[in-house]
């Protein structure tokens, strides 16, 4: 059996390419196809030499131009943890998990640069949040793998941006300075959680886009997942609006959770925030 192909075959099941016996045999390879999105951990707490190292992993990811625009931010004070965690009742892994990090889009600090050197920057564009945007969520996708490789599990939380006002001021945030995420992390309690992704002729492209197998490929995927781990019929989304479905495959939940879009106090937070989006 080629090297990847089991942790391929559970994480798309799709009878896609697994690498073949040319791929070799990496033992990082291995876990990130693997990886799982953990939530509960035990209460023993990572080292803090062990955080640095990953804050400086994470802070040593590609960033757009040199610009270096993301900023981490650990909540160490129990009453700004549990402040965060009130707004999400139902994540109680935020305010629970023995480290949480918030990951910041941060435009303000080369307009400061600018200011600093006597230059007209304007960083509150679109071009501005795009590139902080990119370098905080490739500083986070860094500290995660690398947590990941000495044993740790995280959970990012990507809702904090739906309370980005009540977010912004729990960690004192000033303008051009925006949450991108939050990341709890800790040794894991129990096994996490491996989600099944789309079929990679869904996902992956060649020369040239082409859609026209979505639909099948879409159907294949809704039994394959929902034959795994279906959504109870009491998790189905807003039924009052659409119905009850007969059968609910992560389409239909996906499509519904689209159509009420979270996040619509975010665009109003960065407009009065810094970002004018020319």
């Amino acid at each position: 059996m080629a090297a990847y192909e089991s942790a391929i075959a559970r994480r798309f099941g799709d009878d896609g390419p697994c690498g073949g016996a040319d791929a070799g045999d990496n033992e990082w390879i291995r876990r990130v196809l693997s990886r799982k999105t953990v939530r509960r951990y035990s209460d023993r707490m990572p080292d803090e030499g062990l955080l640095d190292v990953l804050v400086a992993a994470a802070l040593s990811a590609s960033a757009k131009s040199d610009f270096q625009q993301a900023s981490i931010l650990r909540v160490v004070d129990r009453g700004k943890r549990d402040a965060i965690g009130k707004l999400f009742p139902t994540m109680p892994w935020i305010a629970n998990a023995p480290v949480f990090f918030v990951f910041l889009g941060d435009a303000r600090r080369l307009q400061r640069i600018g200011e600093m050197r006597g230059k007209p920057v304007n960083n509150g564009t679109l071009e501005g949040f795009f590139n902080a945007s990119v370098d905080a969520a490739l500083a986070m996708q860094t500290m995660i793998l690398c947590a990941e490789a000495e044993g740790l599990g995280v959970c990012p939380i990507s809702v904090i941006r739906n309370e980005a006002d009540s977010v912004a001021e729990v960690l004192g945030l000033p303008d051009l300075v925006f949450p991108v995420a939050g990341l709890s992390l800790g040794y894991p309690q129990g096994d996490g959680f491996l989600s099944l992704r789309l079929p990679r002729r869904a996902t992956v492209h060649r020369d040239s886009y082409d859609d026209t197998a979505l639909a099948a490929a879409v159907d294949d995927y809704d039994r394959r997942r929902d034959a795994i781990h279906a959504i109870p019929k009491e998790q189905q989304r807003v039924n009052a609006e659409f119905g009850e479905a007969a059968f609910y495959g992560w389409s239909e939940d996906k499509a519904r959770q689209a159509a009420k879009a979270e996040g619509a106090a975010f665009p109003p937070y960065l407009r009065s925030h810094g970002f004018s989006f020319d």
